[in-house]
């Protein structure tokens, strides 16, 4: 039986995924109907999904840790900083949110609920991308939660900016929005046969961050030690 405190975190994290997702999508669809630049549309894309990042990090993370991505909540099971029963959890209400999040979005602008994408992102050059910018975003968390615990917010919201410029995949860095937007025939789309190798490298890149940043930044017993 869940208990109180669960089931906020729970819903927590069902709600940041998604709004987020809602974002993510939603902004996209809007910047395509305003402009036919993909360049600017995707300027737009980016904006609304970083400052949605920074408010939902600053607004749930004393909740239940805004993790909002399965690959993030990953790391924090295998580190022993969140248990692996409540990891079995976030994970699903994460997927779930991000799944609504991409339905409201349809709704809101009068586009079919259900959809498949068809947005190919296919080849190795967008599998590592996807790697790195899981990498990048795990790496990004943990040093700022180590170093400057005020700073996640905006980190994570920064280094996604900056992924969606860098990275050949525009920056997904996350399984749960990359099933959901497997799910969007949208600017935002990716085909729903090219999801399974976004989400296998994500968790790659998420698993490479964890043993990098364990290095990187010990914890603050071994430092002393040291």
């Amino acid at each position: 039986m869940l208990t109180d405190a669960l089931s906020r975190r729970l819903f927590a994290e069902a709600l940041g995924s998604l709004l987020l997702t809602g974002v993510v999508i939603g902004s996209g669809i809007l910047a395509t109907r305003l402009t036919p630049d993909a360049g600017v549309a995707l300027i737009g894309n980016t904006l609304a999904t970083s400052a949605i990042l920074f408010v939902l990090i600053t607004s749930l993370g004393g909740v239940s840790g805004a993790h909002f991505n399965p690959a993030v909540t990953l790391v924090e099971a295998l580190d022993r900083k969140l248990s692996v029963t409540d990891a079995a959890l976030y994970i699903p209400a994460q997927i779930a949110g991000c799944i609504a999040g991409a339905w409201i979005a349809h709704l809101m602008f009068d586009l079919p609920v259900f959809q498949l994408a068809t947005t190919e992102r296919s080849g190795a050059g967008k599998m590592l991308a996807e790697g790195v910018a899981t990498f990048a975003l795990v790496v990004a968390i943990r040093g700022a939660l180590r170093w400057r615990p005020d700073a996640v917010a905006a980190s994570v919201a920064l280094v996604i900016a900056a992924g969606y410029w860098w990275t050949s995949s525009t920056s997904f860095a996350n399984p749960a929005i990359t099933l959901a937007r497997a799910l969007s025939d949208t600017f935002a789309g990716v085909r729903l046969a090219d999801a399974p190798g976004f989400i296998a490298a994500q968790i790659a890149g998420a698993l490479l961050a964890l043993g990098v940043s364990r290095r990187l930044f010990p914890s603050e017993a071994s430092r002393v030690a040291q």
